[in-house]
């Protein structure tokens, strides 16, 4: 028994401490799988299960101070990480195909590393959406695929900080954070302006931006496939795309069902597939 059990330590050091990224696997929420693990199981514990059922027979409550606040913080901070990822990167410096992550201790090296570290922890608060579900009683939009992509997002980001942190696929970081600009944009202003969320268009639109923010991910990442010698680690496409490939299709059928195949209206008011 002692054996299997320092098997299985030397395997966890392995994986959990070797491979990691020296200068950054002692930060916060770093390297350590268990600190995140707790967090996204009390997540899915209180949005799935605990929420609703301390709701059920409690008003919805009004939080739209905590809204504005929340989505005034999330606009700020995604336009940050998107103006960093282009400025410390993607502008004019990184290449488009098969960039490597630099391991270095050089100043640019760190900043983007500290870049890639806030990303990550914007993932967290993205959770913070669901919660906002759950107690403003809006059931209906904790749906499969909002809470899968806020908890893969969570994971995806943890990996890259703590084993490659810069690169090829921090661009999906930087087309995100664009995207997440737009999206609480529209959530500001649709706590600020209630009349904002009867607009299809904006709903639509930013639904569009997201396949479309899918579709170039799921590309930029298969080149690794394909790329015969490639600086960057290969391995990353197939650990990658198909979490990638499983969530634009989930957004490209709630499009379809949302603004293709709209249930027809008779005119008494009679909804008709």
């Amino acid at each position: 028994m002692a054996e299997i059990v320092n098997r299985i330590w030397k395997r966890y050091t392995f994986i959990f401490e070797d491979l990691t990224d020296p200068r950054t696997n002692t930060w916060f929420l770093v390297a350590r799988p268990y600190q995140g693990m707790a967090i996204l199981a009390l997540y899915l514990m209180f949005v799935l299960k605990w929420g609703p059922r301390w709701m059920k027979n409690r008003p919805a409550y009004n939080i739209n101070k905590v809204l504005i606040v929340h989505n005034i913080f999330q606009v700020i901070a995604s336009a940050w990480t998107f103006c960093a990822g282009v400025w410390y990167g993607w502008g004019w410096d990184y290449k488009w195909i098969c960039e490597p992550v630099d391991f270095s201790s050089s100043q640019k090296a760190i900043m983007v590393a500290k870049v890639t570290y806030a990303y990550y922890l914007i993932k967290y608060m993205d959770l913070m959406d669901t919660v906002f579900f759950v107690l403003r009683k809006k059931t209906n939009q904790v749906s499969f695929l909002h809470v899968y992509h806020h908890t893969s997002m969570v994971m995806l980001s943890w990996g890259s900080i703590t084993y490659l942190p810069g690169g090829h696929a921090s661009l999906i970081g930087v087309i995100n954070s664009f995207v997440h600009v737009v999206m609480y944009t529209y959530y500001l202003l649709s706590v600020i302006t209630p009349s904002v969320k009867n607009s299809v268009g904006w709903k639509k639109h930013i639904t569009q931006l997201q396949i479309i923010q899918l579709l170039w991910c799921c590309i930029h990442i298969s080149i690794l496939i394909f790329k015969s010698e490639c600086a960057y680690p290969r391995w990353v496409s197939f650990l990658i795309l198909p979490g990638d490939v499983f969530m634009l299709s989930l957004f490209v059928d709630f499009y379809f069902r949302a603004y293709i195949r709209r249930p027809k209206v008779q005119s008494n008011g009679v909804k008709k597939d």
